[in-house]
């Protein structure tokens, strides 16, 4: 059996500059924690500005010469999400790794963004694609230029494909709209990959069952499922490891998907994973990308 892969075998990420989404808690902190061990430049984008700055004082008492920054960010604003682009534009350097990570999950309620979409998609969707179509002429310069999307392995429950009613208006049953989120995720990371070429690693994780801040505004329902299996669930920083996996490894593969390896891929240092077979599906990918340039008014340009 070959060696199961962990922080310690990051490479070194001197050099490369990383934007981790949602990085003031959780999976994201412990994910930006590591990279900033390995000498990345990391940027910590949050919505709440003094969760950033806390959040990089933390990792400071732990890695004192950590280079950090921060920003504002917003995934349900497309304002917040122009802006936040614009100051990583105007910043001289490439982009080497853009992970999407920040999320909601399973709102109790039907929530609606400031432009009138679904939370969830708003916020898991359609926030993440405006933010990597308008980063990617800086990823685009960069030798090795990655994309990490964190999705979950509900989306096998989030079909079928195409995806219909990204915005819950036919009815919003909060397990299945997080779901429908998390397939999309897979399908926009593949699709993009498809269109990239060599031109971009786009690589899919997810954290297996992990204790973060998601659990705090979610549905009875969800939190029932993770009393259930409430003895499996691993720490943040074990839910960062296939983050961590697919933001630095050579070995991971284009449009690739890794999580835990462990038990019911729940838990474990990571490996490579399978996703459901309608997140292999092609033309809903297509489709997909299609309708978020109509909503968005924006295109991965390559």
């Amino acid at each position: 059996m070959s060696k199961a892969w962990t922080v310690k075998d990051i490479p070194s990420q001197a050099g490369k500059r990383i934007i981790v989404t949602g990085a003031n808690s959780g999976i994201g902190w412990h994910a930006a924690l590591e990279l900033a061990r390995a000498e990345a430049e990391v940027t910590i984008a949050s919505r709440n500005e003094a969760k950033a700055a806390e959040a990089a004082r933390r990792i400071l008492a732990i890695a004192p010469n950590a280079k950090l920054k921060t920003g504002k960010l917003d995934l349900s604003d497309p304002a917040s999400v122009k802006a936040f682009a614009e100051s990583q534009l105007v910043l001289s350097g490439p982009i080497d790794v853009l992970v999407n990570n920040a999320g909601v999950m399973a709102l109790p309620d039907r929530r609606e963004s400031v432009d009138g979409h679904e939370m969830q998609f708003a916020t898991n969707v359609l926030g993440p694609y405006r933010l990597t179509a308008l980063l990617l002429p800086a990823l685009l310069r960069s030798a090795a230029p990655r994309l990490v999307t964190v999705a979950s392995g509900t989306h096998a429950m989030g079909g079928p494909v195409p995806i219909a009613d990204l915005d819950s208006r036919q009815g919003y049953k909060p397990i299945k709209a997080y779901a429908k989120t998390k397939l999309a995720n897979v399908l926009v990371a593949r699709e993009l990959q498809r269109r990239a070429g060599d031109r971009l690693l786009s690589v899919i994780c997810h954290p297996g069952a992990s204790k973060t801040n998601l659990f705090g505004d979610t549905s009875a329902l969800m939190l029932l499922a993770a009393f259930a299996i409430y003895p499996l669930i691993q720490n943040a920083a074990m839910g960062a490891e296939p983050t961590l996996m697919a933001a630095t490894s050579k070995d991971v593969k284009p449009g690739g998907y890794y999580g835990p390896g462990g038990f019911m891929r729940l838990r474990g240092h990571p490996a490579e994973d399978k996703t459901a077979s309608l997140a292999d599906d092609a033309e809903a990918g297509r489709i997909l990308v299609e309708e978020l340039e109509r909503m968005s008014g924006i295109r991965f340009e390559f």
